[in-house]
């Protein structure tokens, strides 16, 4: 039995964990659980898998919760705010971190837990984005792990495994395109906040699919894959592809590639973090590549999205510069929520 906590669990990756806790009860058993202020989702959740302790956003929400949840025979500890983020990722009992809240406020908690010893399965990009140097060597002197949650990134590491890492040539993220990788830059100009949260293949909150849609998703993955893999920031880059089967290629020294297909359900990489790279039976819909009948490769337009140039910059520039992206990305799609901006002006 793996115990886990869940940082970010009314989100969809959190939703996604939990849907894989459900379907292997003899495996995993939930520990810990953090949401930010969807109350009514996490005492869902709450009552189903009974957590030990309990984190919410606000002091406000932690007490809505003590009362909503006030039944006899259950007392779980409820916290709140960043420290309880931290405590959730530090708990003695639990095995794996499942690292899924979106946004900087995922650093302390992801960091915390890495000098607790435990094994964090990372779905919060903005940690590696701004401190991947900092939490791998955190990783190295606690002897805790990382482990990739991202469709992309999972794609990577199990591309990578039983290969020798000197005769690995490039790394290559998919990105589908998001909803407008085929629409003009002045079309691209006139894009509405509620056009953008609109992404054609994953299930994902406003700001994952706002970012999909600027490509800034993508930007911040090349980062975290230079960290991830420790690899040099010139040998990843990116491709657009629509149907979203391939999710990476990996390239070797004698020019072949190793490329990890599936249908884009995000449980198969969670299920492959959470049970120690052994793969469990599930029984999701199988890709049927007959069916598919083709798939498609396109380039990144850097002038319509130059978010992947701008990620390649903010590494030439070192832990400053991709401290500085994150941060400019994550006011910039606020703005533009807010009707501050357009959506060009985000990039």
């Amino acid at each position: 039995m793996k115990n886990l906590s869940i940082l970010g669990s009314t989100g969809s990756i959190g939703e996604n964990t939990l849907d894989l806790v459900r379907r292997f009860p003899q495996r995993f058993r939930v520990c810990g659980l953090a949401a930010g202020e969807n109350l009514l989702n996490l005492v869902q959740q709450i009552l189903e898998f009974r957590p030990d302790v309990i984190s919410m956003k606000t002091p406000e929400l932690a007490d809505r919760l003590e009362q909503e949840l006030k039944r006899p025979g259950y007392h779980p500890e409820i916290v709140w705010g960043t420290a309880g983020l931290v405590k959730v990722a530090t708990l003695p009992a639990a095995d794996l971190v499942v690292s899924a809240v979106v946004g900087a406020i995922g650093l302390l908690p992801t960091y915390e837990a890495l000098r607790a010893g435990k094994k964090v399965a990372l779905a919060n990009k903005e940690s590696m984005v701004m401190a991947g140097r900092l939490l791998n060597e955190t990783a190295r002197q606690y002897q805790s792990e990382i482990l990739p949650l991202d469709s992309e990134h999972s794609a990577i590491w199990q591309s990578l495994q039983g290969e020798r890492r000197v005769a690995l040539r490039r790394l290559t993220l998919t990105a589908s395109g998001g909803p407008f990788f085929r629409l003009g830059k002045d079309d691209l100009a006139d894009i509405t906040p509620e056009q953008a949260v609109k992404h054609p293949r994953w299930e994902m909150g406003p700001k994952v699919s706002i970012d999909s849609a600027t490509m800034m998703n993508k930007a911040l993955e090349i980062i975290e894959a230079r960290w991830l893999f420790e690899e040099e920031a010139e040998k990843i880059g990116a491709l657009i592809h629509p149907q979203s089967i391939v999710h990476s290629l990996v390239e070797f020294c004698d020019g072949s590639i190793i490329a990890h297909l599936a249908l884009p359900d995000m449980r198969l990489p969670i299920a492959y973090a959470l049970n120690a790279q052994e793969r469990l039976t599930l029984d999701f819909p199988v890709l049927d590549l007959g069916k598919e009948g083709h798939l498609d490769f396109f380039p990144v337009d850097d002038d319509r999205f130059p978010a992947l140039k701008l990620a390649h910059r903010a590494l030439a520039l070192g832990d400053s510069g991709t401290v500085a992206l994150n941060a400019a990305n994550e006011v910039a799609v606020s703005s533009f929520v807010a009707g501050e901006i357009g959506f060009l002006e985000i990039t």
